[in-house]
């Protein structure tokens, strides 16, 4: 039996209409599967009927994709794109596999020989990166980091030598409610030179991008990112 593809569906990074992030050809493609990898049901579910209030969520089978789900049950979701069904993969926010477990199901999509179509949609992380002014061409991004304040700065301090020593654009990201809290670790642990993007609610209204050295940061009046996803990029 032919194998079916494996999408990999973007979502909006926050309120966003869809139209303003998502091509129509991305419509086009969720209309045709009845099979989504998820990791919230819910708001699965709310996604698909912003793309098409016409899509009955009722009549879509729905497989939740989170830190307790186990190998063999992962292995077990790509099931319907073995039997020919097109199967979608929908994260919270963003890109399905970018920081999130969805490289999980793509690893075993690949190992089983299931084309895999990733769909074009939203990514904070590049978009922060785009917008930063900094090195678009040598880059990592390093996911959270921790929260223990010794290891945390430890941490800053291995990124920022990696940034002077291999010109490289380090990015990394925060539970909103510590973002105060880990620009206060920034300023108090980089050098004075180095320069900060902080990239606060990518593509909403709300959007605000701003890149500074960290000595300018000192000066500035921070708005309030407590309740905002940020991405935080360090160069020189």
């Amino acid at each position: 039996m032919k194998t079916a593809p494996l999408y990999l569906i973007p979502v909006p990074l926050g309120e966003t209409k869809i139209s303003k992030v998502l091509p129509p050809f991305n419509k086009d493609i969720i209309l045709s599967i009845h099979h989504f990898i998820v990791e919230n049901v819910r708001t699965a579910r709310r996604f698909l009927k912003q793309v098409e209030p016409k899509i009955n969520p009722d009549n879509l089978i729905f497989y939740t994709l989170n830190q307790h789900v186990s190998p063999a049950e992962i292995s077990d979701f790509i099931q319907p794109a073995e039997n020919g069904f097109p199967l979608g993969v929908i994260s919270e926010a963003g890109c399905p596999a970018i920081a999130d477990p969805g490289a999980d199901i793509v690893a075993i999509a690949q190992k089983k020989g299931i084309r895999v179509v990733p769909l074009v949609g939203p990514s904070s992380i590049l978009l922060a990166l785009m917008a930063s002014g900094f090195n678009g061409q040598n880059f990592a991004f390093n996911g959270y980091l921790p929260v223990e304040s010794e290891a945390r700065i430890k941490s800053l301090k291995s990124l920022e030598k990696r940034v002077y020593s291999e010109y490289q654009t380090q990015l990394f990201i925060e539970t909103p409610y510590r973002n105060k809290k880990m620009v206060e670790t920034i300023l108090q642990t980089c050098r004075p030179h180095t320069k900060l993007c902080i990239a606060a609610d990518i593509t909403l209204e709300t959007e605000w991008i701003v890149t500074l050295s960290v000595s300018e940061w000192k000066k500035q009046i921070l708005p309030d990112l407590a309740k905002h996803p940020c991405i935080f990029a360090l160069y020189v």
